[in-house]
C-alpha cells in the first residue's frame, strides 16, 4: 500500500489559510477518487477537499476547528500501488496547474505594472515616485494621500522602496492587531442568566431582555456580511435613483424562446442573464460607473465583471462573479448564471468565482418584491436593483391617441458613490438600462 498525504490546496488569490469546519470522515473510513472528505472554510467561500485517489484513511492529522496553512497535511490515504497511473495523470495536472498559476502571476505583475505606468510620478506635495515605488503602491491599493505621509530616506526626501515596505508592513501588523482585538471581545462570555441562548452565543450583551427571548449568535458569514454592510455605509455616501421599465416586449419574447433554448441548451432561460447583458452593455457606454475609489484616486476599471447577488438556504448571501460579461452572448451568460447559482447554492463555488467585481445586480423580484435601496459592495462604486416584474395599466400611445393597457412593468433602482458619481451621470446610465430592457432584440441565441 502506498501512503498519500491529503494537503491542503491552493484555495484563491490571498488565501493563506483555512478553518476546519467538519470532518465528512473518519480514520478507517474507506473512500472513492473524488469523494469530498473535509469542510474548510476561508475568508472568502467554504469548500470541500476531495479524495486524490481510491483508498483507506488511515489517520486525521488536522483537527475540527483548527487553522491550517495551505500545504500543511489534514489526513493520511493508504491506496494500493495499482493507483499509480492516475497518480502520474494528478502529478501532470497538478503541473499544469502550477503552470497556470505562474502565468496568472506573470499576467497579474503585467497588469499592476501596467497601472503604475500610468499613475502620476509625484504625489499632491509635489513628492517624486520612482516607476518602483508605484509598482508597489499600485499592488498593495496605497493611495497617493498615504504616499504624501511618507518621510523619504532618499536623496532630496526621495521615497525609496524601504520605505514603502515599512509602511506595507506596518499596515499588515495594524490588520493582525485588529483581528486579534476582535477575537479576544468575541471570547467574552454573556453574562446574562436567565435569557435562553442558542449554542456557540458569546458577546456580552446589554438588555432590556425577557427570560423568554433566545440569543441567536451570528455564523461567520453573517458576521462577514454584517462587517461588510457596515464598512460600506461608513465608505461611500449612497444615493438611489429610481426608473421603471416597460418590458412587455422582453417578457413576450423570452416565454417565446424559453422552451427552445431548455431543449437546445439543457438549461431554463430566466430574466437574470438578461439583466446582466443589459447591465454590461450600458457600463460599456458609461465607463464612469465602472470604477473604485481609493483615496484621492478614481480607478476606471478595464474589464467589466459583474457579481449577482445570490441568497443562499441558509440565509446567507454570496455574490458570484461573471468575468468580462460584455462579451458574453446571451447564452454564455445563462450558462455562467446558472453554473455558479447551483453551485453556490451547493457552496462549491471557488474562492477566485467571487471576487474580483467591478459591479453588482441585486434582484428584488426574486421574492416578488417590487423595488429596493441595495448597499454597495465595497469596493465597487454602484449596484442594480431590479424589482418584480408585475402586470400593471399604463398609459402607451397609439396613432388613435393615448390608450390604456396591461403592460408588464418592473423598477429599476441604483445605489451610487456620490463621492465620484453624480446624479446626472447616474440617472443617464440607469435611463440606457431602461432603454436596452424595452428594446430588448429577439436574435441574440
Amino acid at each position: 500500500m502506498a501512503r498519500i498525504e491529503i494537503k491542503l490546496p491552493a484555495m484563491g488569490e490571498g488565501v493563506i489559510e483555512a478553518t476546519i469546519n467538519k470532518w465528512l470522515v473518519s480514520a478507517g473510513s474507506s473512500v472513492r477518487e473524488d469523494d469530498p472528505l473535509v469542510e474548510v472554510a476561508t475568508d472568502k467561500v467554504d469548500t470541500e477537499v476531495p479524495a486524490p485517489a481510491d483508498g483507506v484513511i488511515s489517520s486525521l492529522i488536522a483537527t475540527e476547528g483548527s487553522v491550517v496553512k495551505v500545504g500543511e497535511v489534514l489526513a493520511v490515504l493508504e491506496t494500493s500501488v495499482e493507483t499509480a497511473p492516475a497518480d502520474k495523470e494528478k502529478v501532470e495536472k497538478e503541473v499544469e496547474r502550477i503552470r497556470e498559476t505562474i502565468e496568472s502571476g506573470r499576467q497579474e505583475k503585467k497588469a499592476v505594472e501596467e497601472t503604475a505606468h500610468d499613475l502620476k510620478s509625484r504625489t499632491p506635495s509635489g513628492k517624486f515616485i520612482s516607476p518602483l515605488v508605484r509598482s508597489i503602491a499600485a499592488k498593495e491599493s496605497i493611495s497617493y494621500s498615504e504616499l504624501d505621509k511618507i518621510t523619504g530616506s532618499g536623496m532630496d526626501g526621495r521615497i525609496t522602496r524601504d520605505d514603502i515596505m515599512k509602511l506595507v508592513e506596518a499596515r499588515k501588523k495594524a490588520e493582525d492587531e485588529a483581528r486579534e482585538s476582535k477575537a479576544a471581545e468575541a471570547a467574552r462570555p454573556v453574562k446574562r442568566p436567565g435569557i435562553s441562548k442558542s449554542e456557540g452565543a458569546e458577546e456580552e450583551l446589554k438588555g432590556p431582555y425577557s427570560g423568554a427571548d433566545e440569543i441567536i449568535e451570528m455564523d461567520r458569514i453573517r458576521r462577514l456580511i454584517a462587517d461588510h454592510m457596515v464598512m460600506s455605509k461608513r465608505t461611500s455616501p449612497h444615493v438611489t435613483s429610481f426608473i421603471d421599465a416597460d418590458v412587455t416586449r422582453l417578457i413576450i419574447w423570452r416565454n417565446s424562446v424559453k422552451d427552445k433554448f431548455r431543449e437546445t441548451e439543457g438549461q431554463k432561460l430566466t430574466l437574470t442573464p438578461i439583466f446582466i447583458d443589459a447591465a454590461a452593455k450600458a457600463l460599456y457606454e458609461f465607463p464612469m460607473i465602472n470604477v473604485s475609489v481609493e483615496g484621492s484616486s478614481i480607478i476606471k476599471k478595464k474589464n467589466i465583471n459583474i457579481g449577482m447577488a445570490t441568497a443562499l438556504p441558509d440565509g446567507n448571501l454570496i455574490v458570484p462573479v461573471i468575468r468580462n460579461a460584455n462579451e458574453r452572448s446571451l447564452t454564455g451568460l445563462a450558462r455562467s448564471v446558472n453554473d455558479l447559482a447551483e453551485r453556490a447554492r451547493n457552496n462549491k463555488l471557488k474562492p477566485d468565482e467571487i471576487t474580483g467585481g467591478t459591479f453588482t445586480i441585486t434582484n428584488f423580484g426574486t421574492f416578488n418584491n417590487i423595488a429596493g435601496t441595495p448597499i454597495i459592495n465595497q469596493p465597487q462604486t454602484a449596484i442594480l436593483g431590479t424589482g418584480a416584474v408585475r402586470k400593471t395599466p399604463a398609459v402607451i400611445e397609439t396613432p388613435d391617441g393615448d390608450a390604456i393597457a396591461i403592460r408588464h412593468i418592473m423598477i429599476l433602482s441604483l445605489s451610487y458613490d456620490h463621492r465620484v458619481i453624480d446624479g446626472a451621470l447616474a440617472g443617464r446610465f440607469l435611463q440606457r438600462v431602461k432603454e436596452i430592457l424595452e428594446n430588448y432584440p429577439a436574435n441574440l441565441l
